[in-house]
């Protein structure tokens, strides 16, 4: 499944690689490699595929939620996708409260001991997700688990999440995706070892052309 989910993500060109100018993510991280899951969803053949593999990893993994919940805004379709597959009900979380009407932070009903499934689309640093599930436990769900499409592999990811005492579950990830992109002539060799020693300090990586920007 890990190189399924690679090959699918390569074929619709959701990965893409640039190192001058590296790209910036929301964290502040500088990459030379960026992943866009949200390509999935213009896909239809390929999403389907997608879904079915996130509904057959909680299926096969014994996990029974009660409720879906989507990490606001990446996780959300697929919440829903995989909500609607299962036939379980769906929330999502948003990253702050809305300053008007009902001032939601979590849209839809989470019951006080309802055990509750994060998805997100992926994980760098897992900060997102991480703050997904508290808000979820300080309104009383349950959440032992949550489940991604692709993860970067991050030191800082396993450690936000043992902290949480989250298990992190993902489809595909870095390492696989690299590997298949070596093997299909996606990259090239040297774009290979540029996003290896990347991965290898990501926060420090390209820090001086960052300070002197």
């Amino acid at each position: 499944m890990e190189r399924e989910v690679a090959e699918i993500l390569l074929g619709i060109k959701a990965v893409t690689l640039r190192i001058n100018p590296p790209y910036e993510w929301a964290s502040g991280i500088l990459a030379p490699i960026y992943v866009d899951n949200r390509m999935l969803m213009s896909y239809p053949a390929e999403r389907k595929t997608i879904v079915k593999c996130l509904a057959g990893v909680i299926e096969n993994m014994g996990i029974k939620p009660d409720v879906i919940a989507g990490v606001a805004t990446s996780g959300i379709p697929w919440a829903a996708w995989v909500a609607d597959s299962l036939a379980k009900p769906m929330v999502y979380v948003r990253p702050n409260a809305k300053d008007h009407g009902l001032k939601n932070l979590i849209e839809g009903e989470v019951e006080k001991g309802q055990h509750v499934l994060v998805v997100e689309d992926l994980i760098s640093t897992g900060g997102s997700a991480v703050s997904t599930i508290k808000t979820l436990r300080e309104a009383g769900g349950v959440v032992e688990n949550c489940l991604a499409i692709f993860t970067y592999e991050f030191k800082k990811s396993v450690q936000n999440f043992n902290e949480a005492n989250c298990r992190l579950i993902t489809l595909s990830n870095f390492s696989t995706l690299v590997q298949v992109a070596s093997e299909m002539d996606y990259i090239t060799k040297n774009e290979k070892e540029n996003v290896l020693e990347w991965s290898k300090d990501p926060a420090g990586w390209g820090a001086p052309s960052k300070s002197s920007r």
